[in-house]
């Protein structure tokens, strides 16, 4: 009876192996690259860098509304005015002179050039400002990367847990189904009482049961993971049923790589940057604002009444125009008190991010040490409960042990197994959550 059950459950792998390989069977590293580029949040953020990039112009770098930055501004201008009126001159003979519905116009127009030649360097504290936003929104699109890759290396080994774990069950269902025939058998031929078949019978249901609720999960899971890949989640497949650790990670290599990759802190430091230049641009404002104008213009103008009825022009004209600030109501002073407490704050923020990055380091560190430590000890037990399910199973075949004793030892297989998968699997999730702190999660 036992080679049977054997032979059984070596045809039920090698039909749960087909129907494996009917599938799409999704690596890892498909998994990543669908998420690069399919999922929603990093084309986000992509497309908020790219608005960084396109911002960061010498064009941009002016600290005025409607200023070109560091370049000149060409403007043409058009002008055209028009009037009807009831005229009515006295000159200086005498003479009078009137006229009803008297028409006259004017026009202008021409280029205009102007460029902006010094306001205190405040150009230049802005065009390096701008380059500060573009590294910003890199840590932004690094941290989106980072985050979502995160979730796809946990909900995909969450399904490579679970697919384990369907393979336990499978296999106790085919035990327990071994044991509902030998229970029949041993009852037709009055070996065994009808409270032994019952109780093989509410335990092969209850086999089906758990069986059938991790099949739900799975399938659930499988629909979460095609979320996070962007792509329809109807889509079926199954995962690699390996799980690969990495168990040696150091928390002094994790720390100076966090110092130097992490995107949150980095983040911090670049605010702390823009803040710095930001105190420069008001300050600029204490300085004059010079600025130099030229242009080239055509005037025309038409009247019904007057000395001169027609005239025109056009020319060259050229100049500078300087401006300084004497007092705006210690707005200045205000304002540069406040960016230096903008200053501080991102110094303050800094520290913190700091403070909680090596908390959560070696927060993370020291469970990442035990759940590779109970790995060791949950892979042993379950070595150990698969021995004993098959001392067990040969007893109960020749009746020295009782159906409880068995279920036991069949329970305590299944719950081994479970526990190790977990075990494998809240390592692996201690791994990638390190690695997404020290910022050199590979994708």
């Amino acid at each position: 009876m036992n080679t049977k059950i054997v032979i059984r459950s070596l045809i039920l792998f090698l039909v749960c192996i087909v129907k494996t390989n009917a599938q799409q069977v999704l690596s890892i590293e498909d998994a990543l690259k669908t998420a690069l580029e399919n999922n929603y949040e990093i084309k986000i953020a992509s497309n908020d860098l790219k608005v960084n990039q396109t911002n960061n112009a010498i064009g941009n770098a002016g600290m005025l509304p409607g200023n070109a930055g560091m370049l000149p501004t060409l403007t043409a201008n058009v002008v055209d005015n028009n009037n009807v009126q009831n005229l009515s001159q006295i000159r200086l003979d005498g003479t009078v002179n009137s006229l009803d519905n008297a028409k006259s116009n004017s026009l202008n127009y021409g280029v205009s050039l102007g460029w902006t030649i010094f306001d205190g360097m405040g150009m230049f504290a802005k065009k390096e400002q701008l380059e500060e936003l573009q590294k910003l929104g890199e840590s932004q699109l690094k941290l989106s990367i980072l985050t979502k890759i995160a979730d796809v290396y946990a909900t995909y080994f969450d399904l490579v847990q679970q697919q384990q774990q369907l393979a336990a069950l499978d296999s106790t269902l085919v035990i327990s189904n071994q044991r509902l025939t030998l229970a029949q058998n041993r009852f037709s031929i009055g070996k065994a009482s009808k409270l032994e078949v019952l109780n093989a019978q509410v335990d092969l249901n209850t086999d089906k049961v758990t069986l059938l609720k991790q099949k739900e999960l799975f399938a659930n899971t499988k629909i979460l993971l095609n979320q996070i890949l962007a792509r329809d989640t109807k889509i079926d497949f199954t995962v690699n049923n390996i799980f690969k650790v990495d168990a040696n990670l150091k928390l002094d290599e994790l720390s100076n790589l966090a110092q130097k990759q992490n995107p949150q802190l980095q983040a911090q430091i670049i605010n702390k940057r823009v803040a710095e230049l930001q105190l420069k641009q008001v300050k600029a404002t204490r300085y004059p604002t010079i600025r130099i104008n030229s242009g080239y213009n055509f005037t025309e103008t038409e009247s019904s009444l007057g000395f001169t009825t027609q005239s025109s022009a056009r020319g060259f004209n050229y100049g500078f125009s300087a401006s300084l600030n004497l007092f705006d109501g210690f707005a200045q002073h205000r304002n540069e008190k406040i960016a230096h407490l903008a200053i501080e704050n991102a110094k303050l923020q800094i520290d913190q991010q700091n403070l909680n990055l090596e908390t959560q380091l070696a927060t993370a560190y020291q469970t990442y040490l035990t759940n590779l430590k109970l790995i060791e000890l949950e892979k042993n037990n379950e070595t150990i409960a698969k021995q004993n399910l098959a001392i067990t199973l040969d007893k109960f075949h020749i009746g020295t042990i009782t159906t409880l004793e068995f279920r036991t030892a069949q329970l305590n297989y299944v719950n081994a197994t479970v526990r190790y998968t977990n075990a494998q699997f809240q390592a692996k999730i201690s791994e990638i959550g390190l690695k997404e702190l020290a910022g050199k999660l590979d994708y």
